[in-house]
């Protein structure tokens, strides 16, 4: 075998390889990996936030908002012992909060300090407006007080449980 015959067929060999592995992990193989920082700028996205509200007023208490106008204080996941990453993903991709997903919320935030705050559970969103604007808002979805977790009045019940 000839040496361009054999350097040619350890090139289509290596592509082959290469593209089975670009192929079972979903683009993620370096240099062509599918970074989000890259591959969803200027996407719409969700994350979430806790605010204590424990000294604010009802009345404005389930408006959705911008992030300037938001009730309460801000509390620190880190603070805590929270993953920011987790508490975030957790909210927001919940699609049916059942009891169970209410009491793992909770229990990840840690029970001890809902015995003496009201935490606000919040989504977050923000989306591309034009060529360089981002619009977020705040939308109050839990309620955590002592005793109960109240749902935004604001909403159907489509909102928190999936049939």
């Amino acid at each position: 075998m000839s040496a361009k015959k054999k350097s040619i067929q350890i090139t289509l060999i290596s592509f082959l390889f290469y593209g089975l592995l670009v192929a079972t992990h979903e683009g993620e193989y370096w240099p062509f990996s599918i970074y989000p920082m890259f591959s969803k700028a200027g996407n719409p996205w969700t994350r979430a936030l806790v605010r204590d509200v424990s000294n604010s007023t009802p009345e404005n208490l389930w408006n959705t908002t911008t992030i300037d106008e938001l009730n309460g204080n801000p509390v620190s996941m880190k603070s805590i012992g929270v993953d920011q990453i987790d508490y975030s993903n957790f909210v927001s991709k919940t699609k049916d909060w059942d009891t169970k997903r209410i009491k793992a919320l909770r229990n990840m935030l840690g029970e001890e300090y809902l015995t003496t705050k009201d935490w606000m559970i919040y989504k977050v969103h923000g989306k591309l407006i034009g060529e360089d604007s981002v619009v977020v808002e705040t939308v109050p979805i839990l309620l955590f007080k002592s005793d109960t977790t109240l749902f935004n009045p604001n909403f159907s019940s489509e909102y928190f449980f999936s049939e």
